[in-house]
């Protein structure tokens, strides 16, 4: 009797995110001195940010009112009574071996975050009503503070194996509001979503660049590994260091194997903080992990309490944009449009806005998503423009869309004709009058054409008759030519037909 080898164990990943927002304001948290992101060092500085002896900081009211409207637009409590808290550690990068932060009684908490469940290339998966899938992330909390400054290594690109090290402070004191989402998130893909998402709605606010290269959207990952149907969570670890989208999904499918590998052979799972090294495709391991009481959190002494007002907290709720979650759904539902079309046509809040102009000088929805996503983006993709530096207005593409519909001009010359109302604008109508190309649907002229094309073409007209219908494209193309691409294609494949099979 032979005895069934035992069933290998299927582990899941738990993932949370914890993301740094730099808030878009012109001056620091706590001092007025620029937050504009520079090369040259230690010129944006001052007393306050250098935790210099006798200074008060004094909370910029710009970075209060981001840090709500950013817990509003994540579905988040806000704190009626708020504080800020020092969190105690010591880096050469941390002037005041403080940070200003918040501890228990963040600005904002119990939220939510939307994300589309995607295909390996971005595509929303579709359930079975041909809507996108979706799955709702719980945001734990949203508190404000200040960023540190930044230490430039000599010889490497982090202390170990490094030769001196610099301090550059131009970014300490500037406002972050860092982000928590709940361990909701299951695998690196997802985390990815989460991470784009979040920033499209910060940029949709107006509150971040979230520009991942000049650090104003840094995302930590906490991840860990546990059998399938286990309650109880694995050891977390921590990884730092990614710049990218695509790097925070390397990172975290990487570190879900290297874990998964390592439970499987029976060792342990350290608590630790790793980095995410690009070059080589791996986590390293950089520190063990500090739990919070290492940092002896104690209310800031230098700072009051913070009340947001009800009349003040409902200006800025009705001063939040429509987020992109809910473009999608109102462009799927209201406007027929597919999900990969919502999709892209709300990654960019112009992008939006641009189509909505162009559907509200009666365009048709899905011919105007076509153009915008197609010729359009790719000339905007090879000119390095974006589309508010479009000299196509949302008004002209509705005209030039409307001509094609009505049978003015064919679908051809309104991409020949494109390019030049790209560049220069102006009037779709009056450029293709200029031109001379409205189109033909005169039946004696295209059929005059048609006599023409027949006549030069004697064996391919044979030949078709013979059997060989598909030489019907080339009479197509030969009118066509024959009438500068102006023939109306449909009338023309009717009367060539007519003529063809006579």
């Amino acid at each position: 009797m032979t005895t069934a080898a035992p069933a290998k164990t299927q582990y899941e990943a738990i993932i949370g995110l914890e993301t740094h927002c730099q808030l878009n304001t012109e001056t620091k948290i706590f001092s007025d001195s620029s937050t504009k992101f520079t090369s040259d060092p230690n010129v944006h500085i001052d007393p306050v940010c250098m935790g210099m002896p006798g200074v008060l900081p004094v909370l910029n009211q710009k970075v209060l009112e981001y840090a709500v409207k950013a817990g509003l637009a994540l579905n988040c409590q806000i704190a009626p009574y708020s504080k800020f808290d020092r969190k105690q550690y010591f880096y050469p990068d941390l002037p005041k071996n403080y940070q200003i932060s918040q501890f228990d009684l963040p600005i904002a908490e119990h939220g939510w975050l939307e994300i589309e469940i995607t295909d390996d290339k971005g595509k929303p998966l579709l359930d079975e009503n041909g809507k996108a899938r979706t799955k709702r992330i719980g945001i734990t909390r949203l508190h404000m503070e200040e960023d540190a400054g930044k230490l430039v290594h000599g010889g490497s690109d982090r202390l170990s194996g490094s030769t001196y090290s610099l301090v550059d402070y131009n970014r300490a004191g500037v406002p972050l509001c860092e982000i928590v989402s709940e361990p909701d998130l299951r695998t690196g893909q997802e985390a990815a979503e989460y991470a784009q998402e979040l920033r499209r709605i910060m940029l949709y606010l107006g509150v971040s660049d979230g520009n991942m290269q000049e650090g104003s959207l840094r995302c930590d990952v906490n991840v860990s590994v546990r059998p399938v149907g286990q309650e109880e969570f694995g050891v977390k670890v921590e990884i730092k260091n990614m710049n990218s989208f695509s790097a925070i999904q390397k990172a975290i499918d990487y570190e879900i194997e290297r874990q998964t590998t390592a439970i499987e052979k029976g060792e342990k799972i350290v608590q630790e903080t790793r980095l995410w090294e690009e070059g080589a495709q791996r986590t390293i391991s950089m520190r063990i992990k500090e739990g919070s009481s290492d940092y002896r959190y104690f209310p800031e002494p230098d700072l009051g309490p913070i009340e947001v007002a009800p009349a003040q907290l409902e200006e800025w709720r009705l001063q939040l944009p429509e987020l992109p979650y809910q473009k999608r759904h109102r462009y799927e539902e209201g406007l027929g449009l597919s999900p990969y079309d919502a999709r892209i046509l709300t990654d960019d809040r112009a992008i939006a806005e641009y189509f909505e102009a162009t559907i509200a000088a009666k365009a048709n929805p899905k011919l105007a998503a076509n153009w915008i996503m197609g010729d359009i983006s790719a000339y905007l993709n090879n000119e390095r423009l974006s589309i508010t530096q479009l000299a196509l207005k949302p008004e002209t593409l509705a005209e030039l869309i409307g001509l094609i519909e009505d049978g003015t001009i064919s679908n051809k010359i309104g991409k020949d004709v494109l390019p030049e109302l790209l560049t220069s604008g102006g009037s779709a109508k009056e450029l293709i009058e200029k031109k001379g190309l409205i189109q033909i649907s005169d039946v004696g002229a295209i059929e005059s054409a048609i006599d023409a094309v027949l006549a030069a073409n004697p064996t391919e007209l044979e030949q078709y008759r013979g059997g060989k219908t598909k030489l019907l494209g080339f009479f197509v193309g030969k009118v066509m030519k024959e009438t500068g691409g102006r023939a109306d294609p449909k009338l023309t494949n009717q009367l060539l037909a007519k003529k063809l099979n006579g």
